[in-house]
């Protein structure tokens, strides 16, 4: 039943793409503003259809730590799911995203209207430049800056060493580090067919501002803290170890 279920979904979430795209790019002549509710309700509707169909469903804690002024959220990265309930639940975003993300058809050209940073990640220090001059601009504009620091999708228990990138645009820009953490990889890990019911946890942190403090720290504490809280709220995964 969990194998039908989760066809089920990942059909529907196909077909939920190339139609959201479409009104992304229908509006796109009305500005940000038009278009971005747009993408914001191709996450209500996949994470209404993955707790009707899947029955897995998800709890938010530590809203009251989101600051009034646009931050940097900085995410664990296990799943899809935390695309979806990052625009969903937090404020107007934008994301740090691989460049070849923009050359899908249909997804790639809805999210390129949202102002993502597309980098090409084995650009090193290029690459962190951009993330900081273009998050820089994109904060001045509202937007929140999604970064995922280990930089992909790792299964639970695994963890890949955190970028700089983050800490460097909080420093440039005067802004806080909001770590966020949650247990999806346990319902639907990366490279998952299936999605197990359950309730996946999402917790955000207390921000983490740059102020005195050096890019190493700033990066430091933002990785302590999500896997302090990743070992809380996941207690049975196996021992963390490098990602392969």
């Amino acid at each position: 039943m969990t194998w039908l279920r989760s066809l089920l979904y990942t059909t529907l979430l196909f077909l939920s793409v190339p139609v959201h795209a479409t009104g992304v790019l229908l509006l796109s002549p009305f500005g940000h503003r038009a278009y971005y509710p747009v993408a914001v309700n191709w996450a209500r509707v996949n994470l209404w259809l993955l707790r009707k169909i899947c029955r897995l469903d998800f709890v938010v804690e530590g809203l009251e730590n989101v600051p009034a002024e646009p931050c940097i959220l900085y995410w664990k990265h296990e799943s899809v799911f935390e695309t979806m309930a990052g625009a969903l639940v937090l404020p107007p975003q934008t994301w740090v995203v691989k460049r070849e993300l923009m050359w899908l058809p249909f997804f790639g050209w809805g999210l390129a209207l949202l102002k993502p940073i597309a980098i090409n990640r084995a650009a090193g220090r290029t690459a962190v430049k951009q993330v900081i001059s273009q998050g820089q601009e994109r904060l001045r504009d509202g937007l929140c800056v999604v970064i995922y620091p280990e930089g992909t999708r790792v299964l639970p228990g695994r963890e890949r060493r955190f970028g700089v990138s983050g800490a460097a645009l909080a420093k440039a820009a005067g802004v806080p580090i909001l770590p966020v953490a949650h247990n999806a990889g346990d319902y639907w890990p990366r490279r998952s067919f299936l999605k197990r019911p359950g309730t996946i946890r999402v917790v955000i942190g207390p921000p983490v501002h740059p102020d005195e403090l050096s890019t190493d720290e700033i990066t430091t504490r933002g990785r302590e803290w999500i896997l302090a809280t990743m070992d809380r709220i996941s207690p049975h995964r196996p021992s963390r170890r490098p990602a392969a």
